[in-house]
């Protein structure tokens, strides 16, 4: 890793001028020290967060790892003195030494008004989705501005309206009347992310907590917001905990690193000793998890924690005789039996991910597909073609397109012109207009687990609702049909009965992908589902897609702008640059000899271990 030296703060940082303060950067001393946090359930008394010790220091960034739900951000909300609704400290302490004051504050046992101070000002907060995060009805230059009226930054409104543009040029991004002026939503996400960055930042906090602040970004955008983070925690002198479950990003940015467990630290050290050394053995299945653009860790394969997706899958084979006999046929090279229609499916150890399928007639085919919004041309002219258990990664950027694409496919955006067709057939544009056996057979997963899932109900009642739409089954066979598909993607049958608001983010994208499943599609449109996830959840989605596409020849479109999912999830990649497909082929011709520049440049920006 590349070792950051340390720069003075900035002269013109009017609140660090403490001699306490200055005592405590020269002597490398921690800015802010967790000691033995502890936050239980206040419903079970289960301990959520169980002792856990942390410090942050000066121009460095420790990066807190694990899966989802092991408390990574229960930790991150406690440092800004927050405990969210349903959960409690029971003991330990965060203790913050600010910049404006010679005494140590512990951040938990202050009353709302002093910690009400401190937030936005001394400690920081970028959160994970910058479209949520920010006001849709502020101009993004008002928003800045906001915060430094808050705390009464400067002297004069001259000295706040210039640190407002001073803080878009430190995070890259113009300083002009006329962007400062824009709305959010005329922004992309990366700029979304930086203006969050800007507030972040715009009162030289001590410490600053990033949760997840590059999951929804292409890589070439994510690696301009890290040289951002990066750059403006070491000119400041910040100290920063970095939430992630991406431990490619970690490599880059990371000085430290500490590894969560079920509630607890498990590892910690600096960064080149734990992903290259770790220590425990949780530490190590995460590494063995991380998808590599070689592809040589192997996502694809069935490991035994999904032991139980077969389970499911075979049962649904059963069911299938008796429905839809003309579906299931002996599976070629074996005397098992059991695979599904098509071009004759492949047992998933026999050939690698990146195998390309059995030739055979198109499935899906879009010819002269264009969607324009206005005078912008979101998609200009599309033509490809998806065969049977084919599994194609659409690539892209921020604004590419590649959503657009996928919702033309599922029916969700009916104002495109040209063709989509399923098995020769020209689809109506809208699924309205669609025959029920159409809708069935193309389910589309939406990106964000927060707003794809009814809040009001229950996991159980979400997913009986397209059986109950389509199936012939009796209520109880829907019933169990539902635990089978949420033991599929290793949530639990005990999961029926509870509501998104009691999930984690990981979890509620399983429950989605559940959904869509259900019903055993023949297309699946994945519209980013795995961004969301933590690695090794990542890895258990991708084996259970590698389980759908043998068991039934399933073909699947993986939109994503992760390009080192290629080799793990898909045959082909095609890659959408502002409407157009400028590379598109098999993955190995692709990835080793991409033809235009816009490939190349995706491939240079892949973060790695």
């Amino acid at each position: 890793m590349t070792q950051h030296s340390p720069v003075a703060p900035i002269a013109t940082d009017a609140h660090k001028h403490g001699t306490a303060w200055q005592l405590r950067m020269s002597a490398d001393e921690p800015i802010l020290e967790v000691d033995d946090l502890t936050i239980a359930a206040t419903a079970t008394d289960l301990a959520v967060v169980s002792e856990v010790n942390l410090d942050l220091r000066a121009a460095e960034i420790l990066a807190l790892v694990g899966e989802s739900g092991s408390g990574k951000t229960t930790v991150g909300l406690a440092i800004l003195g927050h405990i969210r609704q349903g959960l409690a400290h029971t003991g330990g302490t965060v203790t913050l030494y600010p910049s404006d004051s010679p005494q140590p504050r512990e951040m938990l046992t202050l009353d709302e008004s002093s910690r009400r101070q401190l937030r936005g000002a001394r400690v920081s907060y970028v959160p994970q989705d910058p479209a949520l995060s920010l006001n849709p009805s502020i101009r993004v230059g008002a928003q800045i501005r906001e915060v430094l009226d808050i705390h009464d930054y400067g002297a004069s409104e001259a000295e706040r309206a210039d640190r407002v543009r001073s803080v878009l040029r430190e995070v890259g991004l113009p300083d002009s009347d006329e962007y400062l002026r824009r709305w959010p939503h005329q922004l992309s996400g990366g700029q979304q992310q930086r203006i969050g960055i800007a507030m972040a930042f715009a009162m030289y906090p001590d410490v600053i907590v990033l949760d997840e602040p590059t999951t929804g970004l292409d890589v070439t955008t994510q690696e301009q917001v890290l040289d951002t983070i990066r750059d403006m925690t070491v000119k400041n002198r910040v100290a920063g905990l970095y939430i992630t479950h991406d431990l490619a990003v970690v490599s880059e940015i990371a000085d430290r690193v500490a590894v969560m467990l079920r509630g607890e630290i498990v590892e910690v050290g600096d960064t080149s000793q734990v992903l290259v050394r770790p220590q425990h053995d949780y530490t190590r299945r995460l590494l063995a998890a991380v998808p590599d653009l070689a592809g040589k860790n192997q996502l694809g394969k069935l490991s035994k924690m999904n032991a139980r997706t077969t389970e499911f899958l075979t049962g649904e084979l059963d069911i299938l005789k008796h429905t839809a006999p003309d579906m299931v046929v002996s599976r070629s090279g074996n005397g098992d039996g059991g695979g599904v229609t098509g071009g004759g499916a492949h047992d998933a150890d026999d050939a690698p991910a990146g195998a390309a399928p059995v030739a055979g007639a198109a499935q899906i085919s879009i010819r002269d597909l264009r969607v324009a919004y206005g005078k912008n041309q979101v998609l200009r002219g599309i033509n490809l073609d998806f065969a049977a258990g084919e599994s194609t990664l659409l690539l892209g950027q921020s604004g590419s397109g590649k959503t657009t694409l996928a919702r033309s496919i599922a029916g969700l955006l009916r104002g495109y012109t040209g063709s989509v067709s399923y098995h020769g057939e020209e689809l109506a544009t809208s699924t309205r207009g669609r025959t029920q056996e159409q809708r069935r057979e193309i389910q589309y997963i939406f990106q964000s687990p927060f707003s794809s899932l009814n809040p009001r109900r229950t996991l159980g009642q979400s997913l009986l609702v397209p059986l109950e739409m389509s199936s012939e089954h009796s209520a109880e066979e829907r019933r169990e049909r539902v635990r089978d598909a949420l033991d599929a993607v290793q949530l639990g049958r005990q999961f029926y009965d509870r509501r998104p608001g009691d999930l984690s983010g990981g979890e509620r994208q399983r429950a989605a992908i559940a959904r869509a499943l259900v019903n055993m599609p023949s297309v699946l449109v994945c519209d980013e589902i795995t961004s969301a996830l933590d690695v090794s959840v990542q890895a258990n989605i991708i084996s259970l897609l590698h389980t759908l596409q043998e068991e039934r020849d399933l073909t699947v479109l993986f939109v994503t702008h992760n390009i080192a999912l290629a080799r793990h999830v898909a045959s082909r990649v095609a890659v959408l640059n502002r409407g157009e497909i400028v590379d598109d082929g098999p993955v190995d011709e692709v990835l080793n000899n991409p033809k235009h520049a816009y490939t190349k440049e995706l491939l240079a920006n892949i973060p790695t271990l």
